[in-house]
């Protein structure tokens, strides 16, 4: 059974960094594009960062974009979302997901698996 499971969230203050771990099982991260997304309270669920197969293209949200860091380890089965110079606004729960396609994509519906979130809070 294909499982994507998500660690590292937590509670820091306003310019700390956390870093989000994201383990997948079976064939989750074989020859496919993976992305964190995320959701804050009253919001829709919105794209963080991206990264192709195997790891080549990147892709980030302006509103991380030189803050955030995505990589992937795929002998590992792993993903990790380092987060710097965190804000308030980045409060939200985070996930992992999985593509189907190696090349990046954006939208939530290309997206076909999904870890159950881990929540990340930013005090100021």
């Amino acid at each position: 059974q294909v499982q994507l499971v998500e660690s590292g969230g937590g509670l820091v203050q306003a310019g700390g960094s956390l870093r989000l771990s994201c383990a997948g099982s079976g064939r989750t991260f074989s020859s496919v594009a993976m992305g964190w997304f995320r959701q804050a309270p009253g919001k829709e669920r919105e794209i963080v960062a991206a990264i192709s197969w195997p790891g080549t293209n990147k892709y980030y949200a302006d509103s991380v974009k030189g803050r955030f860091a995505i990589s992937r380890d795929n002998t590992k089965n792993t993903m990790w979302l380092q987060m710097n110079s965190l804000k308030p606004e980045d409060t939200a729960v985070y996930y992992c997901a999985a593509s189907s396609v190696a090349n990046i994509r954006t939208m939530e519906g290309n997206y076909n698996y999904w870890g159950q979130g881990t929540q990340v809070t930013v005090s100021s």
